[in-house]
């Protein structure tokens, strides 16, 4: 096992963000895709189903993080992250080859399946090395680097689409899984081996009950599942948004980029915040712009009989993500801060109920987006206040910021 000491900061926040973008890396440079897609399996232009190859996606994701928690507490991290990556090419290579789109949905399942490891692990290595405010911190760095990809990733798929077809873009993840998995070798183990913990029923259900019985753990879980529920409508109907109700779909690749850019800029410069103010004052103070915003939106939405502005809605979907998406690193450190030795197995419970909750809202969403952006910001609207409830109801307002000793070289 490498000796953490020998990690600096930036080597930690340079692999969590390469794990965090593998895992989208399965979304992203897809998206330019789904018109050959639909094409290739006879669906109807528009056809709004060819969205269920990322929910089903985000449903393997989901289910794989419940599964690989208590094995990363008991194995250890390295080992699960490599497993789960040659399941994430097994499923990257059969959604290549796909003869039908149930084959691909199938496929696609088992790709979210091994990319589950690569989720589950950036937080839980995470944890392994940093606590409280400061494991925010880290963590809001690492997002901040990760929602770099999509600048770059929907641009990267339409690179290829213009030689090649939408195949090669499920192929080159192949390629990307490839380069991590040496990495991931060389970086080595996080979890101590004193506290590895068994593989049995009773331990497993003793996490369990510990993040269910645990008040800020279950009030930020349910806050982030609907945040997530909110934004994967976003990833799922951005582009028949673009293509259908505002007929711009030439500009999806680079207006997605932009607002992913935004959003990466609001994780570099919260950070800051979460230093002076803590990561539950943050959170808070987040959601209350992003509900505000959505309202608006929402407003406007209505006066325009579903079609308002498309620069208005472009730019205002951007910003409301960027502050609602803010909730992830604040939220998720928070709700693992209690959960000590634990790390791995409460990690997959988050993951799986955060992910396959949101997943879910995401699906009822996405059936009633049609020729109307009206029905996102409803759910946008709803989501975002139940989350901002659970925030208020966490009771972190009253624990002191726990900063925690950093054990990387500087």
């Amino acid at each position: 096992m490498q000796n953490p000491g020998t990690r600096s900061d930036r080597h930690v926040i340079a692999f969590l963000a390469a794990l965090a973008t593998l895992m989208a890396f399965g979304i992203d440079p897809i998206l330019p895709a789904l018109d050959e897609i639909r094409s290739t399996f006879d669906l109807a232009p528009g056809d709004n189903s060819v969205t269920r190859i990322v929910s089903v996606y985000i449903f393997g994701l989901s289910l794989g993080q419940v599964v690989y928690g208590p094995l990363a507490d008991r194995f250890g991290r390295s080992p699960v992250l490599l497993a789960g990556l040659g399941i994430y090419a097994a499923g990257a290579f059969a959604s290549m080859l796909a003869p039908s789109l149930t084959t691909l949905l199938v496929a696609r399942a088992l790709w979210g399946f091994g990319a589950a490891s690569a989720g589950l692990l950036r937080f839980t290595i995470a944890r392994d090395l940093y606590r409280g405010d400061q494991m925010a911190r880290v963590i809001s760095i690492v997002m901040g680097f990760f929602l770099l990809g999509p600048i770059v990733a929907p641009m990267f798929g339409e690179a290829i689409l213009a030689v090649a077809s939408w195949r090669w873009v499920f192929g080159s993840a192949l390629v990307t899984c490839a380069g991590l998995a040496v990495w991931a070798v060389r970086f080595g183990e996080t979890l101590d081996p004193a506290n590895r913990r068994p593989l049995r029923v009773g331990p497993t259900l003793a996490a369990f009950r510990l993040v269910l019985t645990t008040r800020i753990t279950v009030a930020y879980l349910l806050a982030t599942t609907f945040v997530y529920g909110a934004f994967f409508t976003y990833l799922a109907s951005s582009q028949p948004i673009f293509d259908i109700v505002y007929d711009r779909a030439d500009l999806f690749a680079l207006l997605y980029g932009a607002s992913s850019g935004l959003m990466a800029a609001a994780f570099f410069t919260v950070n800051r915040f979460i230093y002076r103010y803590g990561a539950h004052h943050v959170a808070v103070g987040s959601l209350v712009c992003g509900v505000t915003l959505s309202a608006t939106l929402l407003l406007l939405s209505m006066a325009a009989d579903g079609q308002p502005s498309f620069w208005v809605w472009v730019i205002g979907i951007a910003v409301v993500n960027s502050f609602m998406t803010i909730l992830v690193p604040t939220g998720t450190s928070l709700a693992l801060d209690p959960m000590g030795e634990m790390a791995g197995s409460a990690s997959g419970i988050l993951g799986f109920v955060s992910t396959a909750g949101g997943s879910v809202l995401s699906f009822l969403l996405n059936s009633r987006i049609t020729d109307s952006v009206t029905p996102m910001m409803v759910g946008y609207v709803i989501f975002g206040s139940v989350a901002l409830v659970c925030t208020l109801a966490s009771g972190a307002g009253a624990l002191p910021q726990v900063a925690g000793p950093s054990t990387r070289s500087r």
